[in-house]
């Protein structure tokens, strides 16, 4: 080998190893940097979870050494070493900070005392879980020693005014009326003692006719308030929520698209039926409802508009046409009954009369939906007016015979549809599901609406169809809404709906309420438009059984 060679040789190792040399220090300066943010991180959270406050304190009677952190509470028994040495099993008790909603000192007051007393200890309210309720539970923790005790309280009243999502002030409307006017009692026996233990404000106003809360909402202060609170049902609830975007809308000045909603709704159960108050709690439970408002678990919702010939109806969370809108319609008429007897007559008596209805629907699918048309700007023009022309090319349209038809952007749970009328959706996909119901016989039909309170199989019938949609066009081909119950005739004919005059309004049902319409309704669904109180559930408690079919 020349010497040539070996120098270009010699060279090429020392470049090769200059390359190792340096990839491998690359690779520790990547270890050490990777070292340094695991180390970041550990400090981070030690730094979050670090122990507040260490003490003793008497849990049932016996003494435990107590743990303080940021996020969490623990109590160890505290037991003598045994003679032998053999150390025994502990049973540590945690309870997480973010399930405590108030703190309040222990004292021994006498019969009739206001003030004073011997200081006991501090007592901690919080909540925990039974199924999808949830309870009010309380910790005590005794210690005679004052300064100690009050050390304790002052620290986890700190920790508890650092959750930003709780209120500390709100706006409630109860509406006495509602199912069988026990809102006011509901509120004050249940809802305002948990208020006050978790120093929460509130401004009352007691609703005194339909469209009072619209009316206040347009007026009031709002920046005074942390949240809305709604005592009442489905009807109550709709009506605050459509208040809540109109006054978003006025003030942003944006009459044309819908704006979010600027306060959280908490909705208290004291309806017929509540089926907003399930989608969103699972029961309808006026505490479990309540603590979630004091403990502050909000949820973003969807929400649908509904307009007709250009002008704004309504802002609400579902719609029935045809049998869901016939039934209620019969129902209002018969006020003077409960509502459970006035639902199962309507019920039983729009089954016997069971008509379709003729309509052209038009629904745009929900993975076709272009987000520029629905509240959002795009930067650039052109595209907005070619992804609009894309999204009018993407309507499917059908005519036909229709018995029911349905639009609802929650999975509307109640006790009597334990799964949702809706089970396809949730509360925040950015999409409603459309359920559309085909002529057929009354027993198939019948079939159909009992398999809401099981488990599963009311979409498998050859007659329904279901679709994730994100708007949705009815437009009545014969005007059938007005009817007079006593002249309609007894026969059960399916294949020809009734024809009325041309000033006809159609019964819908617009999340309990009852509403009418002359014309052709568009339905948009608007992503995350309000902000409830509440966790989502996948599955409602079912405690009730119709007993009418």
């Amino acid at each position: 080998m020349s010497k040539p060679e070996e120098e270009a040789k010699e060279k090429q190792r020392d470049c090769s190893k200059k390359k190792k040399k340096k990839q491998t220090e690359t690779k520790k300066e990547e270890e050490e940097e990777v070292r340094k943010e695991d180390k970041q991180v550990e400090k981070e959270e030690e730094q979050i979870d670090r122990v507040l406050l260490r003490g003793i304190f008497k849990v049932e009677k016996k003494s435990h050494d107590v743990l303080l952190t940021q996020t969490r509470l623990t109590w160890t028994p505290v037991v003598p070493e045994s003679p032998t040495g053999e150390a025994s099993v502990l049973q540590t008790g945690v309870l997480l900070m973010r399930d405590v909603f108030a703190v309040k000192v222990k004292k021994r007051r006498a019969a009739g005392q206001q003030l004073g007393g011997a200081v006991l200890g501090v007592s901690l309210f919080c909540c925990k879980k039974r199924g999808r309720a949830l309870e009010e539970d309380t910790l005590h923790l005794h210690n005679a020693s004052a300064e100690h005790t009050h050390t304790w309280y002052n620290t986890l009243k700190e920790l508890l005014t650092g959750f930003s999502s709780r209120p500390r002030y709100l706006k409630v409307f109860i509406n006495p009326s509602s199912h069988k006017k026990e809102a006011v009692h509901i509120y004050r026996e249940h809802v305002a003692p948990l208020f006050k233990m978790a120093d929460i404000r509130t401004e009352i106003t007691v609703t005194e006719r339909k469209g009072h809360a619209l009316s206040v909402m347009k007026e009031c202060k709002l920046d005074e308030f942390d949240g809305v609170v709604c005592v009442g049902g489905d009807g109550s609830v709709a009506e605050l929520c459509h208040a809540l975007v109109v006054r978003a809308q006025l003030d942003a000045n944006s009459p044309e698209e819908p704006v979010k909603a600027v306060l959280p709704l908490g909705i208290i159960p004291a309806g017929s039926t509540d089926v907003i108050s399930c989608s969103v709690h699972g029961v309808r439970d006026p505490v479990t409802a309540a603590l979630h408002i004091v403990l502050g678990h909000l949820q973003q919702v969807d929400m649908c508009s509904f307009s007709s010939h250009g002008q704004l109806v309504h802002f609400g969370f579902s719609a029935m046409f045809g049998f869901g809108g016939r039934s209620l319609a019969r129902a209002e008429k018969k006020r003077w009954m409960s509502s459970s007897r006035r639902r199962e007559y309507a019920l039983v008596k729009t089954l016997a009369k069971l008509r379709p209805e003729e309509c052209q629907l038009s629904f745009l699918p929900a993975e076709k939906s272009n987000h520029s048309l629905f509240g959002h700007q795009d930067q650039n023009q052109e595209k907005v007016k070619d992804s609009k022309s894309e999204v009018e090319d993407s309507w499917r349209t059908n005519q036909g015979l229709y018995l029911n038809i349905s639009i609802m952007s929650i999975p509307c749970l109640s006790p009597h549809a334990p799964q949702g009328l809706a089970p396809n959706t949730s509360l925040a996909n950015g999409s409603a599901s459309l359920t559309a119901v085909g002529n057929a016989s009354r027993s198939e039909f019948i079939k159909h609406l009992k398999r809401y309170s099981s488990s599963s199989g009311q979409f498998s019938f050859p007659f329904v169809e279901t679709h994730a949609v994100s708007a949705v066009k009815i437009r009545p081909c014969s005007l059938t809404g007005c009817f007079d119950e006593e002249s309609e005739e007894e026969g059960d004919s399916k294949d020809t709906p009734i024809i009325q005059s041309e000033e006809a309004a159609f019964p819908w049902n617009i999340d309990g309420e009852l509403v009418e319409i002359a014309r052709e309704v568009h339905i948009r669904i608007h992503p995350r438009l309000i902000t409830l109180y509440g966790e989502e559930v996948d599955e409602a408690e079912s405690t009730v059984t119709c007993s009418c079919i």
